[in-house]
């Protein structure tokens, strides 16, 4: 039995306690009780994003790249301690938050987040299992700093927060991050794979490639959405 695989379910486990005893740290503010679960869901996300997302930068800092220059070219078998770790633990977080959202939310409502999250967790999954590619995953979950300020930004709509600098400050810096940690990241990681094709194994790239193939214009999509909502009206 595959010690990541422990860590898949013990990461499962530990984000579905913390879904589930938010409400006893503190109640949802009135204008988010009719919807308890996705305030919860949110919250849980948060908590995922700093962890990964932190944990990613600390292990891809350009100390790193100083010292270990062969990970810039090769994130196939070099990545740093505890990343196997940190990309398990996310595993179990994308598995936990698509059994919420299917158990809690209309199929039409979701299935653009669970379809992403099925690309995640297939992508994400391959690397734990085969030991590799690990710092390729490392590099992806520089995504969720930006999702930070993404959840940040959900948890200030929910709580009747939009009309406040609070608000305006994170559209501001959720709009940054997005351009550096989302679509910059992806935009490397699909210029890393087309150059390293030779040497990963077809089906691997074949892998890859579809999921940066979904993963660009959805995220090109969200951030349009984003200026939209946030700026151009």
């Amino acid at each position: 039995f595959s010690p990541g695989l422990l860590v898949v379910a013990g990461s499962f486990a530990a984000f579905r306690l913390l879904n589930r005893g938010l409400e006893r740290l503190g109640p949802p503010p009135p204008s988010a009780r009719r919807n308890r679960w996705k305030w919860r869901n949110i919250w849980t996300s948060l908590a995922h994003s700093v962890l990964s997302g932190g944990g990613a930068l600390a292990g891809l800092s350009p100390c790193r790249f100083y010292l270990h220059p062969e990970m810039s070219n090769d994130l196939v078998g070099t990545h740093p301690p505890g990343a196997h770790s940190l990309v398990a633990v996310s595993v179990g977080y994308f598995i936990e938050d698509f059994v919420d959202m299917l158990c809690n939310q209309k199929l039409h409502q979701s299935w653009e987040l669970l379809f992403h999250h099925s690309v995640v967790i297939i992508c994400f999954g391959i690397a734990v299992l085969l030991h590799q590619y690990v710092g390729f995953a490392l590099v992806a979950l520089l995504v969720e700093i930006n999702s930070i300020f993404l959840h940040l930004r959900q948890i200030l709509l929910m709580a009747n927060l939009v009309h406040t600098t609070c608000y305006r400050l994170n559209s501001l810096i959720n709009l940054g991050t997005y351009v550096v940690f989302r679509i910059a990241t992806l935009a490397w990681m699909t210029r890393w794979l087309f150059l390293n094709r030779h040497n990963v194994p077809p089906a691997t790239y074949a892998v890859g490639t579809v999921g940066m193939a979904i993963m660009t214009p959805m995220n090109i999509i969200l951030f349009y959405r984003l200026l939209r909502s946030d700026f151009l009206k």
